[in-house]
C-alpha cells in the first residue's frame, strides 16, 4: 500500500510515522519549503500522549517540552474558583505534556526524514486529488510545471483551508465562527511569582484570559478576548494596555519580553463527508473545535491515529474498506451540550475525600480515544477472528 498525505503539519508527519511502522509507503506533499515555524498549540493531553509514544516521538518531545503540574479556574483578583491539583495524567506515564508546535514540529521532521519509507516532498501546491478504478492521485504545482502523484489512499492533512476538502466540496465547511476573537501571545514574564500555577483560567465578562507555561525557560502563553471588530494592527495596539489593564502586577511594555501575536478566531466546522472513497480528510482538514476545551490539537493526533489503524488493518488483511465507515461514524460531531457540567463537577471532585471521582475523572482523559483494531476480522496471519464481547462493543478472539 501506498498512501499520499497532503499536509506535512503535524497531523500529516504523525500519520506518516505511524504507517510507515506498518511497512506502508507514504508520500507527504506540502506546498511549504519547511515546517510552519508559527508556535500555535502546545499541550497534548494524555490521549495524544499515547498517539506520540506509538509513533516513536514521545522521549524527544518529553527531552525538549514540560509536564505542567495544577490547572487552577481564578477570578480576576487571581483568587481560586477551583482546579485540579495535578494535570490529568500528570504523576502517570502518559501525564499531560507542553511543547510549542513549532518544536514538535521540529522532533517530528527529524524522525520522518530518518524513517525509511516516508518521500517528504516540499514545494507541492497540491491543485487538484481524484481517484479512479486504480486508486488515487494529486496534481501538484512545482517549479516549472506540474507533477501527478499516485497513490492506493489520499489523506487531507493540509489543515482548515484544505485543498483536499475543497476539491471534494468546494467552499463549503459546515458549522459557526463565532463572533469572537482570541490573541494567542508568548511572553517571558514570571506569573508564578504572582501566585499563579502552570495552567490558569481566568474568568471575566471582558478581560478573560488563559496564561500557561510554556518552557522550562519561562515562556508563557497568555491568550485573551478581544474586541472581534478589531484589525491585526488594531489587536497590536491594543496589546499593551490589556496586558496592564489584565494581568497581575499591571506591567508595561518594558516590564515584559514579548515574543508573539497571533489572533485567531474560533470555529466549531466538520466537513460534509470525512471520506469519499478512497480519499479521506483528518484532523483539522475535517474537522475545526473551539480551543478552550483542548481538544483542537489533540483531537487531530488522536485522529489520525485512529486512520493509520484502519489502514494498517485493511494492509495487513484484518479488515475491509468498511473500517473506514467505523471511524467515519466514531468522529462525526454530536449536538452541543445544553449544560456544561464540568466547572460543577471539578469543584464536587475538589470536596470528594475518598478520591474515587478524581479516579474516574483521570479515565475521561481517554474517552477521545477508540479503538479501531477490534473491527479486524482476521488476524495478520490470517486466522479468522470472532466478535465476542459482553460489553456491548465489537471485540474479538481467535477461533
Amino acid at each position: 500500500m501506498n498512501v499520499l498525505i497532503i499536509g506535512a503539519g503535524p497531523s500529516g508527519l504523525i500519520l506518516a510515522l505511524l504507517l510507515a511502522k506498518s511497512n506502508i509507503k507514504v508520500t507527504l506533499l506540502d506546498a511549504a519549503t519547511t515546517i510552519d515555524d508559527r508556535p500555535r498549540a502546545a499541550h497534548y493531553s494524555p490521549s495524544a500522549i499515547r498517539t506520540l509514544r506509538k509513533a516513536g516521538v514521545l522521549d524527544d518531545v518529553r527531552a525538549e517540552g514540560i509536564i505542567p503540574g495544577d490547572f487552577n479556574w481564578r477570578r480576576q483578583d487571581l483568587s481560586l474558583v477551583t482546579g485540579l491539583k495535578d494535570t490529568p495524567e500528570s504523576r502517570g506515564e502518559d501525564g499531560l505534556t507542553c511543547l510549542p508546535l513549532n518544536l514538535l514540529g521540529k522532533v517530528l521532521l527529524r524522525h520522518v526524514v530518518r524513517t525509511e519509507g516516508i518521500e517528504l516532498r516540499w514545494k507541492h501546491k497540491v491543485r487538484d486529488v481524484g481517484q479512479d478504478g486504480k486508486g488515487t492521485w494529486a496534481v501538484a504545482e512545482v517549479e516549472g510545471g506540474e507533477v501527478r502523484i499516485e497513490g492506493d489512499y489520499l489523506v487531507g492533512c493540509d489543515g482548515a483551508n484544505s485543498r483536499v476538502r475543497t476539491c471534494l466540496f468546494g467552499e463549503s465547511f459546515p458549522g459557526h465562527t463565532w463572533d469572537a476573537q482570541i490573541v494567542a501571545t508568548d511572553v517571558y514574564y514570571d506569573l508564578h511569582k504572582h501566585g499563579m500555577s502552570d495552567i490558569n483560567n481566568i474568568i471575566h465578562p471582558q478581560d478573560y484570559y488563559m496564561a500557561a507555561i510554556l518552557t522550562r525557560a519561562g515562556l508563557w502563553r497568555v491568550s485573551y478576548g478581544e474586541d472581534p471588530s478589531f484589525t491585526h494592527e488594531q489587536v497590536l495596539a491594543n496589546q499593551p494596555a490589556k496586558y496592564e489593564r489584565m494581568l497581575p502586577g499591571n506591567p508595561k511594555p518594558g516590564d515584559y519580553q514579548l515574543m508573539n501575536v497571533a489572533p485567531y478566531r474560533i470555529h466549531q466546522r466538520c466537513a460534509e463527508k470525512m471520506r469519499v472513497g478512497k480519499i479521506l480528510l483528518a484532523a483539522d482538514a475535517a474537522h475545526l473545535v473551539n480551543p478552550f476545551g483542548g481538544l483542537g490539537l489533540t483531537g487531530g493526533i488522536v485522529d489520525v491515529d485512529g486512520l493509520a489503524q484502519c489502514l494498517e488493518g485493511i494492509e495487513g488483511g484484518c479488515c475491509g474498506e468498511e473500517i473506514l465507515e467505523r471511524r467515519v461514524s466514531k468522529r462525526d460531531p454530536v449536538d452541543p451540550f445544553k449544560d456544561d457540567p464540568f466547572l460543577r463537577y471539578v469543584r464536587e471532585m475538589e470536596l470528594d475525600t475518598t478520591g474515587e471521582m478524581r479516579k474516574e475523572f483521570n479515565k475521561t482523559a481517554y474517552d477521545i480515544c477508540h479503538d479501531f483494531t477490534q473491527y479486524y476480522t482476521k488476524s495478520k496471519d490470517g486466522k479468522v477472528l470472532e466478535k465476542e464481547r459482553d460489553d456491548g462493543v465489537d471485540g474479538k478472539v481467535e477461533v
